[in-house]
């Protein structure tokens, strides 16, 4: 059988384990294994044996925030086990702890030699993404020194510092050499006749610039139960649907993942923050559009993390032109990591500006956050920040310029700059992609409702008429400029984007319903879309794809040409909603909870866009998905704010 992979999340760390809760470091298909904290593997290798034998999974790892299983030495009928190994594992914040209970299955004493062989490489992530690029690190160099009650790795590259500390109770009786750089913590012990035993192992990484005071959880179990307690103040307060128990599972489940994928940030005073990560393995930090999203979906039900992520976003926000990190005064950043690359400038990823549409949702959710709370002390902490962001819109967006928000690609990070940003995303019906400059549909619809919410906050907070007065005619006008040039007659349907000579790349995608979120298209245009969203090429019984079957472009297992993203989802439902689409906000309400069922109740980033006739037991999975996204995360509370419990 091969050994599946389990995700264990905490904060900004996380876990990837086998099914018998090993770590092999071996580069595969898809995520690789190990323990990762801010950016880098902090263990890159993590493997018990049993008197030289590697013991087999008797119950494999499960679902869940620790991971169990049970273990026992290879063998046959003739043969019982001699022993059993009970092996429990949960990450904690820049941790990991596991316990090991060994029990005898036999009358005698027994004597068994238990070791554990660790590792640590400090590989940065983008070192192991599957685009297989190598990276130089000149100068860099790893040690490893024994310790009376484990051993710490270390590594060192001019300024940058790591280590990773293992630490046992009882101490072993030996740490061995392995001729790899691995060491083997091993110990002896004597069992009693059905005797047991227990280890705990204990490992703290400390990642560069990290000069926080933790500690590691004494146990699995206190690590569990901190867990919980997060999620209670998450879920606390929160009125779920009676009438709905499959959503108000779905909510439930979703809340709990949020409160696992909270990061530590700094905000606009330097205060200490938890905002909501993108999403594991792979994006475990901040990515201001998907904390936007998650944040505005969780508004209605609970307000802090929109407080939280505004105010971080502030903090991070552009006041200077820099061509390596897409940033221009006045723009939200896009992503923003900690790790070694980023930290040499090898990827532009330690500030980098390369979004469209982060600038306008931030001040969508500034607007949002007072509409829903009525505290406007955000808005006026914020002020300027908004201002600012306005008139990066205006200014460096290309509203003033183009007419609307233009985005070139960057050859050294994204190609395409709004959500679907993968490339190639951003193309026609046959697949072509646009040259030049592009302005994405979507964003627009972004833009207008920032400048409508912005200019409501000038006139009733900022006492500022004449400031909201041009924010609405300029709202007015980026409305019919739009309607003119993105509608597609022969369609009844809006462009995906135009191209920099103005054509319209005239795939039928679901962007189109973010514009009936933000308001931005007339009645009879938005009630044509809205029902055009729900017809089978677009509907596939989970959700709205993408990308519409029966185009060129279309393709089922495509990261954004095809598949249906719970997210988007959402977005398109509270749309449907705001015109009076409620049957078919219900639909793909329902669509996505029953997606959602088959699942455990979690709904992954994206699953593929094959049709619920074709495979009715559930969604096809998308292969490369995270597990854990915050966007997805909070998906199901956007669909209870469209539908309520029907």
């Amino acid at each position: 059988m091969t050994d599946r992979h389990h995700l264990l999340v905490y904060g900004g760390t996380f876990a990837v384990v086998g099914d018998g809760g090993d770590i092999s470091g071996v580069r595969g298909i898809g995520s690789p294994d190990g323990l990762f904290v801010r950016d880098a593997r902090h263990l890159s290798r993590w493997q018990l044996t049993v008197d030289g034998a590697v013991p087999e999974a008797l119950t494999p790892v499960a679902e869940g925030d620790t991971a169990r299983c049970v273990l026992v030495p290879r063998g046959g009928r003739s043969e019982p086990p001699a022993y059993t190994l009970f092996r429990e594992q949960a990450v904690g914040d820049g941790s990991l702890v596991e316990c090991l209970r060994v029990t005898s299955n036999r009358p005698v004493p027994t004597t068994i030699r238990l070791a554990v062989t660790a590792d640590a490489d400090f590989a940065d992530q983008f070192e192991l993404r599957s685009d297989h690029r190598t990276y130089v690190k000149s100068g860099a160099t790893r040690s490893r020194h024994v310790l009376d009650h484990g051993v710490e790795f270390g590594y060192r590259r001019g300024t940058w510092r790591s280590t990773t500390t293992v630490t046992a109770d009882p101490e072993p009786d030996a740490v061995e050499e392995t001729g790899t750089g691995a060491r083997r913590l091993v110990w002896s012990l004597d069992l009693e006749p059905h005797g047991t035993t227990e280890l705990t192992l204990r490992v703290m990484a400390r990642p560069h610039g990290d000069a926080r005071a933790l500690r590691v959880p004494r146990s699995p179990g206190a690590l569990a139960d901190q867990l919980l307690a997060q999620e209670g103040e998450f879920v606390e307060g929160v009125a779920f649907p009676t009438g709905w128990p499959e959503l108000a599972a779905a909510c439930a489940r979703g809340l709990a993942d949020l409160a696992a994928l909270q990061v530590p940030a700094t905000g606009v005073d330097g205060e200490d923050l938890r905002v909501p990560a993108a999403g594991a393995p792979w994006f475990l930090t901040l990515l201001g559009r998907d904390a936007l999203l998650t944040s505005l979906f969780a508004l209605p039900y609970h307000p802090r993390p929109a407080a939280a992520v505004l105010s971080a976003l502030a903090a991070t926000q552009a006041t200077a032109t820099d061509a390596e990190s897409v940033a221009q005064p006045g723009k939200i950043v896009h992503e923003v990591r900690h790790g070694e690359l980023a930290h040499f400038g090898q990827v532009p990823y330690a500030r980098y500006y390369g979004s469209v549409d982060a600038t306008p949702l931030f001040l969508v959710v500034l607007g949002a956050y007072v509409e829903q709370t009525g505290d406007t002390a955000p808005a006026r902490r914020l002020e300027q920040h908004a201002r600012a962001a306005i008139g990066w819109m205006l200014d460096h967006g290309g509203l003033t310029s183009r007419g609307y928000l233009v985005y070139r690609a960057d050859r050294g990070g994204l190609a395409n700059q709004n959500w679907k940003d993968s490339p190639g995303a951003i193309c026609s019906a046959d697949g072509t992609r646009p040259g030049g400059p592009v302005m994405a549909a979507g964003a627009q619809g972004y833009a207008y409702d920032a400048l409508r919410r912005t200019a409501g906050l000038a006139r009733t907070v900022w006492a500022d008429e004449t400031y909201a007065a041009l924010l609405e005619q300029a709202a007015g006008d980026l409305r019919d400029r739009f309607q003119q040039d993105f509608w597609m007659r022969e369609h009844d349907f809006p462009a995906l984007a135009l191209d920099g000579d103005g054509n319209r790349l005239d795939a039928l995608a679901s962007d189109a319903g973010h514009l009936l979120w933000s308001g931005l298209l007339d009645k009879e245009y938005g009630e044509a879309v809205g029902r055009r969203l729900l017809e089978p090429d677009f509907f596939s019984g989970w959700g709205v794809r993408t990308l519409a079957s029966g185009q060129a472009a279309y393709h089922p297992l495509s990261y954004h040409r095809g598949s249906v993203w719970p997210h988007d989802n959402a977005l398109i439902a509270l749309g449907l909603a705001r015109y009076g689409l409620h049957d078919e906000a219900r639909a793909v309400a329902h669509g996505l909870v029953d997606a959602a069922m088959a699942t455990g109740h979690r709904l992954p980033e994206v699953i593929a866009g094959y049709g619920r006739e074709t495979h009715p037991a559930g969604p096809v999975p998308y292969p490369h998905a995270c597990v854990r996204e915050s966007r997805s995360a909070a998906a199901p509370l956007a669909l209870l704010t469209a539908v309520g419990g029907a």
